[in-house]
């Protein structure tokens, strides 16, 4: 048994004439990426620009980098910088019968996505959901008046023009066997690193020219009522794991750093819809994003352990040195 995650990330000798048989349709992904990002720059498709700075996160490779936890910590850090930033993402696994749909605790999981539901548990700058990303900026700008909009996931999205680039990189896998999908992990090559403002690792640098994030955990709180948390170290006896998120690993490798007894882990395929029965009746740890899907049927010993991003003070001043620029040069 083999998965794609193990040719991406850890081939061994024998998963080679798989990742051969597959090198056609990459080459075919690669022409077709070409060709989509040739028609944006000879101008046979639209590329708008907003009215305000548009600072786009997101990565080269498919899912689970740390890519949410970076776009919470610049909507708090600009916020706090006096800005008035936006948020815009596509809310995937959400469908909504209208857009752009703002985001508010009160929104529904299934009409505008998990992330976006984690994020505003943590943020309280507008918060937009439109898989149209040019029209969800025009609304940040027009109806919430922001100043600075930080676009979710939005690097191939070349319809909408950016003045700042943040790409972030998982520090361990970094970019697997780097190849194109689906032989590999990549949505474009290594060489599109070398045009981001900032490359971003989620762990340990390599070069100087990458800035590091880790990921500090907070205590656990209780899914089914908010209201309630406690120390993960005060946990006693056997524990079950679960995650539903793009790289389940990182988080049960975060767990293992704690005393616990983990008696078992449950992985999940990302934006995993839930059900009560995929919860077992013991005591249990997931992620954040997966609790905002689990709070209406969760049982009382279901727990969830949020994290938040921590940066360096250079990354932050290059930011807000870079925004002043940008600002003074419009």
């Amino acid at each position: 048994m083999f998965s794609l995650t193990q040719l991406w990330y850890a081939p061994r000798w024998y998963h080679w004439p798989i990742i051969v048989l597959l090198l056609p349709l990459t080459l075919l992904f690669a022409i077709l990426a070409k060709l989509r990002r040739l028609a944006f720059r000879l101008g046979l498709k639209v590329s708008s620009r907003a009215e305000v700075p548009v600072i786009i996160v997101g990565n080269i490779s498919v899912g689970g980098n740390g890519k949410t936890p970076m776009v919470v910590f610049l909507a708090q850090f600009l916020s706090e910088q006096g800005y008035q930033p936006g948020v815009l993402t596509r809310g995937y696994g959400g469908k909504s019968s209208q857009y752009p749909k703002a985001v508010t605790e009160h929104s529904i999981v299934t009409q505008v996505g998990d992330e976006p539901m984690l994020m505003r548990q943590h943020i309280s700058c507008p918060l937009v959901v439109d898989p149209v990303r040019t029209r969800g900026a025009q609304f940040l700008v027009k109806e919430c008046k922001c100043d600075v909009i930080i676009c979710d996931d939005g690097l191939q999205h070349y319809a909408l023009k950016r003045d700042i680039e943040i790409v972030v990189i998982d520090g361990k896998r970094r970019l697997g066997n780097g190849l194109l999908l689906p032989a590999g992990p990549l949505r474009e090559g290594a060489w599109r690193l070398q045009q981001a403002d900032f490359v971003v690792i989620n762990g340990k640098t390599q070069a100087p020219s990458e800035y590091a994030m880790s990921l500090e955990a907070g205590d656990l709180i209780n899914v089914k009522d908010p209201r309630l948390s406690r120390k993960v170290t005060s946990l006693v006896g056997p524990v079950t794991a679960l995650a539903g998120i793009g790289h389940p690993q990182r988080f049960f490798d975060l767990l293992a750093s704690y005393p616990l007894e983990i008696n078992k882990t449950i992985s999940f395929v990302d934006h995993h819809q839930f059900s009560a029965d995929d919860l077992p009746n013991d005591v249990l740890i997931m992620t954040e994003k997966d609790a905002v899907k689990c709070r209406d049927f969760a049982h009382q010993d279901c727990w969830y352990l949020p994290v938040k991003a921590q940066l360096s003070a250079a990354f932050s001043s290059e930011i807000l040195a870079k925004l002043r620029t940008i600002n003074a040069s419009n």
